[in-house]
């Protein structure tokens, strides 16, 4: 079984993204994993370089700045990512830089892509999520955070990335047919030092809107305010090996007071339901699972 990861990487530095602990833990599963570097502002490529490894293949790209709408120029990336995967891969792996697999869930990654490598009616296979805020000792519990989403994909059916890259579709905008794993990706999008969120929202949301609408909602400050958040949960397990370092790192505080929880009541009525039948009531799902 042949399987090559693939990602994309910008400003990894400046906006302190965990681009090397993403990659390398993408590496124990993958021949082979094709590193997008974008044309970046500081030295995001030396970084990617520092890590060393034999299965890493570097595309160097430019991205395109004026695609502005709906985070087009992320699936762009993602999708000249993919176009690098060999052919006779099996299965190609996918993390965006602020991913890290856990390596306790390697086994079942393993066993899913064995599982249904033959099977031609499988597209992708979806993964679970964490979303981790604040620090590293917070997870997000309210429904703007998604569950799942297709992270490994069937080379040379014609998946594309979709929309802002958050998962794939194949064809004339077909969704694609997934198994689920007993995996989960850690998420660590919204867990850097307050002054480089606030930078990195500065400045993503640019990929998203017009300079009119940054200047209108996104508030100019030195730090970004961590308590504008709905609801959170204590996180008691354990992170990836690979985050360790970054980890004792941590060169600021977050705390979180559980008591400022905030569910309305149609969301305590959908965590019943959940809690009780394992059905989210109203979740987006780009894919059909079969």
């Amino acid at each position: 079984m042949k399987v090559v990861g693939f990602t994309f990487v910008r400003n990894a530095i400046k906006f302190d993204y965990p681009a090397v602990e993403s990659i390398n833990s993408l590496l124990p599963l993958c021949d082979e994993v094709v590193v997008a570097v974008g044309n970046s502002e500081d030295d995001t490529l030396a970084l990617v370089l520092s890590i060393g490894s034999p299965k890493i293949r570097i595309i160097e790209t430019v991205w395109d700045n004026t695609l502005r709408e709906g985070g087009r120029v992320l699936a762009v990336e993602t999708d000249k990512a993919l176009a690098a995967v060999p052919a006779d891969a099996d299965w190609a792996i996918y993390l965006q830089a602020d991913e890290v697999l856990h390596e306790a869930d390697y086994p079942a990654i393993r066993a899913g892509m064995e599982r249904w490598k033959n099977d031609k009616t499988v597209d992708g296979l979806l993964l679970n999520y964490r979303h981790f805020y604040g620090s590293y000792d917070y997870v997000g519990d309210s429904y703007r955070w998604y569950r799942r989403e297709i992270r490994i994909v069937r080379p040379g059916i014609g998946v594309y990335s979709y929309r802002d890259a958050q998962g794939f579709r194949k064809g004339d905008n077909q969704k694609l047919r997934v198994k689920l794993l007993d995996a989960t990706v850690h998420h660590y999008g919204w867990v850097k030092a307050p002054a480089a969120m606030q930078r990195k929202q500065e400045t993503f949301n640019k990929l998203w809107h017009s300079d009119d609408w940054v200047a209108q909602n996104v508030v100019p400050a030195a730090e970004f305010d961590y308590s504008q958040v709905d609801s959170l949960l204590r996180f008691t397990g354990t992170h990836p090996a690979v985050l360790a370092a970054r980890i004792r790192q941590q060169n600021w505080q977050y705390e979180h007071d559980m008591t400022r929880n905030r569910y309305r009541f149609k969301d305590r009525l959908k965590h019943w339901l959940e809690r009780a039948t394992g059905y989210r009531l109203g979740e987006y799902r780009n894919y059909q699972l079969v």
